[in-house]
């Protein structure tokens, strides 16, 4: 078995709303590319990707959630296992902001306790939510905040390793 082999798969869910650039957030960090008419995520996908945090190397198993309402019934048996959790809204679409308190309960129905982290996304489009708004959500419920934009890569390597460091923690954040 090679070392890459032995690496320890730790399973991180990207979550939010459809539309919101989770896939496209996804491609960025696997490939580097970013493609600007993506197909609806169907159910779930999911991508396993190293990482490096500090000196040690993780296989982080991303699953790209579905976030059309359509799929809300079968969508929380993905979440089982889940060592942490990307909770994605869309800078130009104040409703995907509102909607993530709803997110973050169906996750954290199916897992307790889960460390979670609040991803803004497409800030390289004009924003249509307060400034400082998301932050101060993801502060309201204990959560760090990063901004990203998968059109230019902004943010998307920290987003993936912040995901990555909160997935190797212990124990999840009670």
């Amino acid at each position: 078995m090679s070392d890459k082999e032995r690496l320890p798969v730790l399973k991180i869910v990207v979550a939010g709303d459809g539309a919101v650039g989770k896939t496209s957030l996804i491609r960025r960090y696997a490939t580097g590319k970013f493609e600007e008419s993506r197909v609806m995520t169907i159910g779930v996908d999911f991508q396993t990707e190293v990482v490096r945090l500090g000196e040690r190397e993780v296989k982080l198993s991303i699953w790209d959630v579905a976030g059309q309402e359509q799929f809300g019934s079968f969508r929380q048996s993905f979440y089982r296992g889940a060592r942490s959790v990307g909770l994605v809204y869309d800078v130009t679409r104040p409703e995907t902001l509102d909607n993530l308190a709803k997110w973050r309960e169906e996750i954290l129905a199916i897992v307790p306790g889960v460390n979670m982290l609040v991803v803004g996304n497409k800030i390289d489009l004009p924003a249509k939510i307060e400034a400082g708004k998301g932050e101060k959500w993801a502060k309201s419920v204990r959560l760090p905040h990063i901004h990203t934009s998968a059109a230019n890569g902004d943010g998307v390597s920290k987003f993936f390793e912040g995901l990555g460091w909160l997935a190797i923690k212990k124990e999840p954040a009670e």
